[in-house]
């Protein structure tokens, strides 16, 4: 949807394919960071864009047993916003939606699943979409897969996958929030179990970790059991677990930490999950996606005008991003590994030493807050509004 509206504005001609009626999707991320605020702010769109509901979190706690554990600052980042916005990703997808919409060379079709590719002479030359009127092709000069983790565009494509592991999945499901529930602390480490918990005004959507491949074994103890391992986690949920009725209620998200080998074909590109699927952790894979969008429409503004995209073109853009991509997935797989993986199982009652050294020394803060608030190689908009006025 970003780069739709990026390269609308640049005067080129371009359809976003979504192969469902609406955007309420659970499992879209629900972070933004002061990264992608910086670039709605280039957009000329910031303050609009913060008028839609939301939270705003300028610090990032963790609680481990009795301990809070202070672990990023984003209140120092070079940034506009030096806060982490909270907000549903169907409200930001509807937003940025809406701005494309007004540029005449921006079309959204929902409803529109893409199953397979087009190919002449071995060439990328569109996708076959199924709507609800039937079938249809749509041809493109450039067709670009950003459809996720699952991509169908990836695998029709035959593109190769350098899987990373993940040793952690994660299962997926509400709880009504109380206005006097505590809202500072994201995640909660407490007798070997971990969860994340987001705010989303009248209920958290929680996140609750579990080691790869055992939610088979976790059902079969119960949802009583379970109820109480929520508990034990964040006792203030005492009297609200029970709204959890049946399995069907939790759902599964398998964790995946993978990237591709090459990003393109002659005709393709693969850019967000499609091309780097992303770990939880930081909630840093929307925010990667969006730099990647940026990043893309800047490469191939130019090419994409003239109606001539070489692979040399789209090798620029994984050449890009390559690089934040590796060094962002090295920390995740470090922080699964290390630090979630080894905490489940793992009573603990306060935080390790090197935790404690972000409470010791503040200033330490502003590295996390960096890392998750900015990341490596933040991009910038580049190009100029091609329709003045059309706002």
């Amino acid at each position: 949807m970003m780069l739709g509206l990026l390269l609308a504005r640049a005067g080129v001609d371009v359809i976003v394919l979504e192969k469902h009626s609406d955007f309420l999707r659970d499992f879209r991320g629900d972070t933004i960071h002061p990264s992608t605020l910086e670039l709605m702010h280039e957009l000329g769109l910031l303050d609009e864009f913060l008028t839609r509901p939301h939270q705003k979190l300028h610090r990032l706690a963790g609680q481990i047993g009795n301990d809070s554990v202070p672990l990023a600052d984003f209140s120092h980042l070079p940034t506009r916003c030096k806060f982490i916005v909270f907000m549903p990703q169907w409200d930001f997808l509807d937003f940025v939606a809406d701005h494309a919409k007004l540029y005449p060379t921006f079309r959204l079709m929902m409803d529109a699943e893409v199953t397979d590719l087009l190919q002449q002479d071995n060439k990328i030359t569109g996708v076959k979409v199924q709507t609800n009127d039937g079938p249809v092709d749509v041809k493109a000069l450039l067709t670009v897969g950003a459809d996720g983790r699952h991509s169908i565009v990836r695998e029709r494509a035959g593109l190769k996958v350098e899987v990373l592991g993940a040793p952690i999945d994660v299962l997926w499901f509400r709880l009504p929030r109380k206005p006097d529930d505590p809202t500072q602390v994201i995640g909660r480490f407490a007798g070997g179990k971990i969860m994340v918990m987001l705010n989303r005004e009248d209920y958290w959507q929680c996140g609750f970790v579990i080691p790869k491949g055992t939610f088979a074994a976790l059902k079969q103890r119960g949802l009583e059991p379970f109820r109480q391992d929520l508990v034990s986690i964040a006792s203030f949920l005492n009297d609200r677990v029970q709204e959890i009725h049946n399995w069907d209620q939790v759902k599964l998200l398998t964790v995946a930490v993978d990237r591709l080998t090459k990003w393109y074909r002659e005709g393709l590109l693969c850019i967000g999950d499609a091309a780097h699927a992303m770990s939880p952790v930081g909630g840093v894979g929307i925010n990667l996606a969006i730099q990647d969008a940026v990043a893309t429409a800047n490469i191939l503004r130019n090419p994409l005008s003239q109606k001539s995209v070489f692979p040399s073109d789209l090798q620029q853009v994984q050449d890009r991003r390559l690089f934040p991509t590796r060094v962002t997935q090295m920390m995740q797989v470090f922080v699964q590994k290390r630090v979630l993986a080894g905490s489940l199982g793992r009573t603990r009652t306060s935080a390790p030493w090197f935790l404690k050294l972000f409470r010791w020394f503040p200033i330490l803060q502003r590295i996390p807050g960096y890392l998750v608030g900015i990341g490596v190689r933040p991009e910038h908009v580049k190009i100029l509004d091609s329709h003045q006025g059309v706002r």
